[in-house]
């Protein structure tokens, strides 16, 4: 399958997830694979064939090459609503990045997020609840503080020494 098939592909299945939500009120649960798709397309990552658990890409170029990333992905589809969390963090495993794309209601990337694994496990420790720290649970609104922004609907690609986020600005 070529690269402007798996394209199209996205497309209708954004589409899909999109139109459904609006008529149900429920959502498809594809946000993970559209996540990892834009992160992969977006930052320069390689998804394996066979995930081995731990991460869903590795960096290829730059100061991502060799790089291990977990990928989550939440669509926000009303930004006044706190409450939204990453998802259960692989702590157990081995990986070095984590990321989070963030979509609007269309399912469409309008802002990724990276932070080392030092840092969410030291943001983990600092602020979570034993029970929360253990299944490695965290808000999104608490890892936009401190993670990185690396990419954006307007600007593209930010330089990778560039500390720009929601609390610092």
């Amino acid at each position: 399958m070529s690269l402007l098939d798996v394209e199209k592909l996205m497309a209708e299945a954004r589409r899909l997830a999109a139109e459904y939500r609006r008529t149900t009120g429920q959502s498809l649960g594809i946000s993970g694979q559209i996540a990892k798709h834009d992160a992969c397309r977006l930052l320069d990552l390689e998804a394996p064939e066979n995930p081995p658990g731990g991460y869903d890409a590795v960096g290829r170029h730059g100061h991502r090459e060799g790089q291990r990333f977990q990928i989550k992905g939440r669509v926000i589809f009303d930004d006044s609503k706190g409450g939204q969390r990453l998802g259960q963090l692989k702590t157990n495993q081995d990986w070095d990045m984590l990321v989070l794309v963030l979509m609007d209601e269309n399912f469409e990337p309008f802002e990724i997020y990276e932070a080392s694994r030092e840092e969410v496990e030291d943001e983990l420790d600092a602020g979570a609840s034993v029970a929360r720290k253990k299944r490695g649970a965290m808000s999104v609104a608490r890892f936009r503080k401190f993670a990185r922004r690396v990419w954006d609907r307007e600007a593209g690609l930010l330089d990778s020494d560039q500390w720009e986020n929601r609390a610092g600005g």
